[in-house]
């Protein structure tokens, strides 16, 4: 047999080891390295499986099960020997967070993510147009939310306590992959677009003079933020955000174990 028609593993170097990367995470590899079945990477006797993964390219965020070739799961500390192989699974879903539902933090380039995530799904979600990544990590780390961005970068930072990269570049596709990923309790109609408060039901008359006069002769149910005191209606852009809002719950439903 000619060393050419060997599989990576039986032309292993004495200093190197192979990750088999599953499809699902091979986005995160370099375009050359997306198509390998086993990655060689270099192996120096120290380095824990955490270390390695991310120097592939794959942030731990977006990492699930870490497993040997002989079936034994370990953890992201393992140290692993020369010549092993080991294969690296996504995160499973719906990924369940500690201390209760989920609440999230969205980097600069979210924004619409963020109101879809208020509005449409009536969640706890935090937002800032000018927030830097060592800001983001200490809003997150102590209001315990998941951080959603996607730089890969941000979600390699070993200080933050939670994250997940975000797939899609389309806003409805993006909401779609943050209700299957984690199967959040839904609430909406229920959020602020502008500030994330809290919504209440008003009467018509405690707001109409913030109203212009289409509005006022057209609608008659409307809600306020508690906080930042916007008003709510069901306009023009109703149905396409009903629309919205039956797809967020259809995305839970089909997430759901």
């Amino acid at each position: 047999m000619t060393d050419r028609s060997r599989s990576p593993e039986e032309r292993r170097a004495p200093h190197e080891l192979f990750l088999r990367i599953s499809p699902e995470l091979r986005l995160f590899l370099p375009t050359r390295h997306r198509g390998a079945d086993a990655l060689p990477v270099p192996h120096d006797g120290t380095s824990s499986l955490v270390h390695i993964v991310q120097s592939a390219g794959v942030p731990l965020t977006e990492v699930g099960a870490l497993v040997l070739a002989d079936g034994r799961r370990v953890g992201p500390e393992h140290r692993p020997e020369a010549g092993e192989t080991i294969r690296v699974e996504p995160v499973e879903r719906p990924q369940r967070v500690p201390d209760g539902p989920p609440r999230f933090l969205l980097d600069v380039h979210l924004g619409t993510l963020a109101r879809r995530l208020r509005l449409v799904a009536g969640l706890d979600t935090a937002y800032h147009n000018d927030m830097d990544d060592a800001a983001l990590v200490e809003q997150a780390n102590a209001e315990r939310r998941v951080l959603l961005t996607q730089d890969r970068g941000l979600l390699m930072r070993r200080q933050l306590w939670m994250g997940a990269y975000v797939h899609g570049s389309r806003p409805d596709d993006q909401l779609a992959d943050v209700l299957d990923r984690f199967a959040p309790p839904l609430a909406p109609w229920t959020r602020c677009t502008a500030c994330n408060g809290l919504l209440d039901g008003v009467p018509k008359s405690e707001v109409e003079h913030l109203l212009r006069p289409g509005t006022r002769r057209t609608y008659d149910t409307f809600a306020r933020c508690r906080d930042c005191g916007h008003v709510y209606w069901r306009g023009a852009h109703g149905s396409r955000l009903e629309e919205l809002v039956a797809g967020a719950a259809e995305s839970v439903r089909t997430a759901e174990p």
